[in-house]
């Protein structure tokens, strides 16, 4: 028989910018057997609602949190023993002695229905109060009829087209205090700064090319300035890279963040994975569909996770000039600016002109700790390049 062993089962981060998270609902109890990567309970942050899977395969011995309570990314949430492989069921019926502990395990009783006042996490309560939603006239789609974030949303009342100001892009939190979300941001964005020591370097890019290809794909700008960032990254392997403390760790697949407004909530970075084996194409449709669950809140915790190179992209809304925040523990952050047209001068035929072109600023803020000027300077100017470079036929 194989040796037992006790494993402590945390509350995972949902987001790299969370600090805590809520236990909505356990799906096990102590005495139950599990497996591995089977569901132990839902979990819940301000940008996610998750599943936490179980680590191994093997028994529940403690649940050590109580549903509704909010705790640290971190805190040990349950223990469970895993034993050797000969030990675990691998058939329709378990072994004898799992069938004799699971007889003698008190039986879990049925979950009863969700009552008023009960069924409410404080992530849901809290979003309900924000948005003056009342929880009684919301229809839960949650396990046992338990309403969720997403539920209340849902239920949010757009305002009328005569309460909507035409110029509003933008509804602002209610006055007190801040939202879990935005003190988790604030604490991440303050983290960042005093760890790294960040230089931003900007670079002027004609955008022509890009503004061609686009219009030749039916995308966006930002896909194709991603997919040509991806490139770019695979000659400058030590900007796709993490710091941590004195690990310094380059990645060979570029894990690429994308930033996603999610407006007076604040902002979540999902993450394409595998970014470099992506075309133009594929790339927007990533990018589409994480924006687009990011906004519905249905990211998954894999969706934010792993991250080695992160892309903001405030200049669809006008902006010349920002200077983004490193994603810790990634070395550099990738900012693109309005496409503006404007007359510059350019070389045709060996002579100087000016025409009407369209210019993008492109920022990179960069970790002085681990790489220098040059190298910063180097890959603003290849990917500048790469983005001036006729446009490839569709």
């Amino acid at each position: 028989m194989g040796a037992e062993r006790l494993v402590e089962i945390i509350m995972p981060q949902l987001g790299i910018t969370v600090v805590e998270g809520t236990l909505v609902a356990w799906r096990k109890e102590p005495g139950d057997w599990v497996e591995a990567d089977e569901a132990i309970c839902d979990v819940s942050s301000d940008k996610i609602d998750s599943e936490l899977p179980a680590p191994s395969s093997g028994r529940i011995v403690e649940l050590l949190v109580e549903v509704g309570s909010t705790v640290d990314v971190g805190t040990v949430i349950a223990t469970m023993t895993t034993a050797g492989a000969e030990d675990v069921p691998t058939g329709p019926a378990a072994p004898a002695d799992v069938a004799a502990a699971r007889a003698d395990a008190p039986a879990p009783a049925p979950a009863p229905a969700p009552r008023s006042g009960e069924r409410y996490s404080p992530v849901v309560l809290r979003v309900a109060a924000e948005h003056g939603v009342a929880l009684e006239e919301v229809v839960g789609t949650g396990r046992d009829g338990r309403v969720r974030k997403e539920d209340v949303l849902a239920a949010i009342r757009p305002p009328a087209a005569d309460e909507r100001p035409s110029d509003a892009l933008y509804v602002p939190p209610p006055a007190g205090q801040l939202s879990r979300m935005r003190r988790s941001i604030g604490e991440h964005m303050k983290r960042s700064l005093s760890t790294a020591a960040t230089v931003t370097s900007w670079i002027e890019v004609d955008f022509e090319s890009v503004e061609a290809r686009r219009r030749a794909l039916g995308v966006t700008a930002l896909p194709v300035v991603a997919a040509a960032t991806v490139a770019t990254l695979g000659e400058f392997g030590d900007l796709n890279a993490w710091l941590d403390g004195e690990d310094y760790t380059r990645h060979r697949d570029v894990n690429l963040g994308v930033a996603v407004s999610l407006d007076a909530e604040g902002l979540i970075v999902p993450v394409i994975r595998g970014a470099q084996r992506l075309d133009v194409e594929t790339m927007a449709a990533r990018i589409a569909d994480l924006a687009a669950r990011a906004r519905a809140h249905t990211l998954s915790a894999d969706d934010v996770r792993d991250g080695t190179f992160t892309i903001t992209n405030p200049g669809r809304f006008g902006t010349l000039m920002a200077t983004p925040v490193i994603n810790q523990p990634q070395v550099a952050i990738l900012d693109i600016e309005a496409i503006v047209k404007r007359p510059v001068v350019v070389t045709e035929a060996g002579s100087d002109q000016v025409a009407i072109r369209s210019i993008c600023v492109l920022g990179l803020s960069w970790d002085h700790r681990a790489l220098d000027g040059l190298y910063a300077a180097q890959f603003l100017a290849a990917l500048r390049d790469r983005l001036e470079a006729p446009s490839e036929p569709s």
